[in-house]
C-alpha cells in the first residue's frame, strides 16, 4: 500500500487505476514487482458483488467491459467507460466502479465512506449580484442546478447535492398508498406520475418497482399548488387528487393521480396542460394552429392528426386550422420544439405567404386562367389536357399532366399545384429556423432524395441545403395519391420495412428514414419511388415508356433488363413499352441525370458562350476535355458556330458528386 508521498515516488508520469481506469490516487496498492499495476484502496476492495438498493430486483456483478468495442456507457452518469464494470445483465444496466459504490453509501447512509470525495462550494455572487454559473447541468438528485449549493462531484459527469445524501430512502406518498417509495434508478425510463415528463435512465426517482410507479425527488418533495390561474383560459384550475385514470382535456392523453379542474368548464387536465401554447406556427402546417380543449364536428367525420395520422378524439384537446380543417394531437405539434413558435400576440394579424403568381385572368369558378409566375418571363395559359405525356413540368421535371399551366410563346410547363407554390415557405422535415426561398436555374443535389436537378427547389436561406419540388410536395402532410395504388397513403417519419417498388428497406440510401404507407394494406414506397415518373423516355425504345408495378410475363427468360442485360425481379416496379415488349430496371431508364432540364443554360462555366444540357443518343462527338465520346448528359455551346461540348460528369462541381 503507498501513501500520496510514496505514490509520488514509485510513479514514471500518470498511472491508471487498473480496475476503475480513473487516475491513481493515494491511498492505493502497487504490484510488489513493480511491473505497473496500481489500484485504488477503494477499488480492491470493492465485493465482486453488490447488492444495490437503488437496484433491488437483481444483484450488480463486476466484470471487465461485456461489449467486443471494449467500452460501456455508465447508466449513471452516462459517461464511457473501458475497465470493470458494474452490470446487471437482466436489465442491461452498466455502472462506473466509483458510480455504483459512491450511490450504495448514500443508500446505506454510510456517509462516513464519502469523506475522502471533495466538496465544490457555489460560486460567491458577483458585484452586480448576479452568479456566474461555472456548471449549467443539474443534481441527480433534485435536479435543481449544481451551483446552487455544495456538491459532490466524484467522479466523471456524476454530480450531487449535499443535501441530496440525507433524502430519505423509503417514503410514504400520498399519491401511492399502496407500496412505499423507495430510491432508485429509474432504469426503465419510466414518466413521473405527477408531472407526466419522462426521465432519464441516469439519476435518482422514487418508485415502486410491482406497480411501475416513478416519481421525480423535487415532484414527491413539493405540495402542489392548490389554485393555478391561466394565461390561456378564463378561470383558474383547482387541485383535484384522484387514483383513478382520467383523460386529459388539455392533450388527450391519459393520466393517474394530480389533476387540475375547472369547475365552470367541466375540464380536467395535466398540470403541465395549463401552460399550454393558445396559437402556435407550426413547420407542419401554413397557418396558425389553435389549441382547442373540444371540437365540434358538424358532418361526423374522422379527423386525422397531419403527423402521425391516427384519429384525433375531438372531445378532448387538440391544435385545429380553422381555414383549411387540419388537426393536430397536441403531443405531435409540441413534440419537436424546433418545430413551432408560439404565437404571444394573438391580435396580430397572420401574413400569408407571399404568392409566387400574380392572376391576370380568372374564369366563372374562380380559378385563374391566365397567371404571370416570378420565375418565368411570358405569361402562362391554364391549358386543356393536350400532349399526354411527351412534356415535362419545368417545376418538379414529371411528366406534365391535368391541371397545368402552358407558355403559348416558349416550351415551358408547370403544374398547378408547382405555380401555386409561394416564394417562401417552412417545411416539417428541414431543421433550420430560416424559410426555405423558391429557385430555380441552378444546378443542385436535393438534400433529402439525392437527385441532381436544375428545375425548381426551396433553398434554405441559413445553411443553402436545397430540396426539390417532389419532395417538397409529397412530403407536404395529409393523405397522397399514387398511380400505381388504389389507397392514399401517408407519409410516416419513423418506418422501418420494405418498399413495394424496388425491394430495398425504407431507411436505405434515404437521407430521412420514413415511408409512404397504406393503411388499408401492406403497400410501402419510399420517397424515392413514390416520386418517380409516370413516363420516360430512352434510347433503346422508340415509343414512351411506362411505369409498371410489376411484370405479367412468367418466363424465366423474359425477366432481364434489355439495357444492362442483368437479371430483373418481375415483383418490383419497372419501365415497359407495350408495343415492342421491351423492359428494363427504372434506373437503367433514368440514369444519374433524369432530372435535369434538357436545353437550358448553365451559367457557371468558364466558356465565353453560354451552354446548354444535352442529351446526346445516336452521335457523340469527342468531349473537349477528356477526348471520350459524348454519351449522355453533356453541355453544349449554345453559338451554332462553336462546336464546344464536354461531359457533363467532366465539369460537375464537387458540390454535386454523390
Amino acid at each position: 500500500m503507498l501513501n500520496q508521498e510514496q505514490l509520488m515516488d514509485n510513479q514514471r508520469g500518470v498511472t491508471d487505476c487498473s480496475r476503475c481506469g480513473e487516475k491513481v490516487s493515494a491511498p492505493c496498492f502497487c504490484c510488489a514487482e513493480h511491473c505497473g499495476f496500481y489500484i485504488h484502496k477503494v477499488c480492491a476492495k470493492a465485493p465482486l458483488e453488490l447488492n444495490h438498493p437503488f437496484h433491488l430486483n437483481h444483484p450488480l456483478l463486476m466484470q471487465n467491459a461485456p461489449y467486443s468495442s471494449g467500452m460501456y456507457i455508465c447508466n449513471f452518469c452516462n459517461k464511457s467507460g473501458h475497465k470493470s464494470v458494474y452490470r446487471c445483465s437482466s436489465c442491461e444496466l452498466d455502472f462506473h466502479i466509483k458510480c455504483a459504490l459512491f450511490t450504495f453509501n448514500i443508500a446505506e447512509n454510510n456517509l462516513k465512506q464519502l469523506e475522502h470525495v471533495a466538496l465544490q462550494h457555489p460560486l460567491i455572487p458577483t458585484e452586480n449580484g448576479d452568479e456566474k454559473l461555472k456548471d449549467v447541468s443539474n443534481c441527480f438528485g433534485c435536479r435543481e442546478p449544481l451551483a446552487n449549493y455544495t456538491r459532490f462531484s466524484p467522479c466523471h459527469g456524476f454530480n450531487l447535492h449535499e443535501k441530496c445524501t440525507e433524502i430519505p430512502f423509503k417514503l410514504n406518498h400520498v399519491w401511492h398508498r399502496k407500496h412505499p417509495l423507495l430510491l432508485q434508478f429509474n432504469s426503465e425510463r419510466l414518466s413521473c406520475k405527477i408531472c407526466c415528463q419522462v426521465t432519464m435512465r441516469r439519476g435518482f426517482v422514487y418508485g415502486c418497482s410491482p406497480c411501475k410507479f416513478v416519481v421525480h425527488i423535487e415532484c414527491a418533495s413539493q405540495s402542489p399548488l392548490k389554485v393555478i390561474k391561466s394565461t390561456n383560459h378564463e378561470h383558474p384550475f383547482t387541485l383535484l387528487l384522484r387514483q383513478v385514470p382520467f383523460t386529459c382535456d388539455g392533450c388527450g392523453t391519459e393520466g393517474n393521480h394530480v389533476v387540475y379542474s375547472c369547475g365552470a368548464c367541466n375540464i380536467i387536465i395535466h398540470k403541465n396542460c395549463i401552460s399550454l401554447p393558445r396559437i402556435i406556427k407550426s413547420k407542419w402546417h401554413d397557418h396558425r394552429l389553435l389549441h382547442t380543449y373540444f371540437h365540434h364536428i358538424e358532418d361526423f367525420r374522422v379527423l386525422n392528426c397531419l403527423i402521425c395520422h391516427d384519429e384525433v378524439n375531438t372531445e378532448h384537446g387538440s391544435y385545429y386550422c380553422s381555414k383549411c380543417n387540419g388537426i393536430f394531437h397536441v403531443k405531435c405539434a409540441l413534440k419537436d420544439k424546433d418545430s413551432y413558435e408560439i404565437v404571444e400576440n394573438e391580435d396580430e394579424i397572420e401574413m400569408p405567404n407571399e404568392s409566387s403568381i400574380i392572376v391576370i385572368e380568372s374564369n366563372d369558378a374562380g380559378e385563374a386562367t391566365k397567371i404571370k409566375h416570378f420565375k418565368h418571363m411570358h405569361n402562362l395559359m391554364l391549358g386543356p389536357f393536350v400532349g399526354g405525356y411527351e412534356n415535362s413540368c419545368d417545376g418538379c421535371m414529371l411528366p406534365i399532366s391535368d391541371p397545368f399551366y402552358y407558355c403559348s410563346e416558349c416550351v415551358f410547363f408547370l403544374h398547378k399545384a408547382c405555380a401555386e407554390l409561394p416564394k417562401m415557405k417552412h417545411v416539417w422535415h428541414h431543421d433550420c429556423k430560416e424559410p426555405l426561398a423558391l429557385i430555380s436555374d441552378k444546378a443542385f443535389v436535393c438534400k433529402l432524395c439525392w437527385h441532381i436537378s436544375n428545375a425548381f427547389a426551396y433553398e434554405c436561406c441559413g445553411c443553402k441545403k436545397k430540396t426539390c419540388l417532389r419532395c417538397v410536395i409529397a412530403l407536404t402532410p395529409g393523405a397522397r395519391t399514387c398511380l400505381k395504388h388504389e389507397h392514399p397513403l401517408f407519409y410516416y417519419t419513423k418506418h422501418n420495412g420494405k418498399c413495394n417498388a424496388c425491394g430495398m428497406t425504407t431507411h436505405w440510401g434515404m437521407a430521412i428514414q420514413g415511408a409512404f404507407c397504406c393503411k388499408d394494406c401492406d403497400f410501402v414506397l419510399h420517397l424515392r419511388c413514390f416520386s418517380l415518373p409516370i413516363t420516360a423516355r430512352h434510347k433503346c425504345d422508340e415509343h414512351l415508356l411506362s411505369l409498371t408495378h410489376h411484370d405479367d410475363n412468367s418466363y424465366s427468360e423474359h425477366h432481364y433488363c434489355d439495357i444492362c442485360e442483368g437479371s430483373r425481379d418481375p415483383n418490383y416496379w419497372l419501365y415497359n413499352c407495350a408495343t415492342c415488349d421491351t423492359s428494363a430496371h427504372v434506373y437503367c431508364v433514368l440514369g444519374n441525370y433524369s432530372f435535369l432540364k434538357l436545353r437550358s443554360i448553365y451559367e457557371e462555366n468558364d466558356h465565353p458562350h453560354p451552354l446548354t444540357f444535352v442529351m446526346k443518343k445516336y452521335y457523340y462527338p469527342d468531349c473537349d476535355k477528356c477526348g471520350e465520346p459524348c454519351e449522355g448528359m453533356a453541355l453544349e455551346s449554345s453559338k451554332s458556330e462553336c462546336k464546344f461540348i464536354v461531359h457533363w460528369d467532366c465539369v460537375v462541381p464537387t458540390s454535386l458528386w454523390g
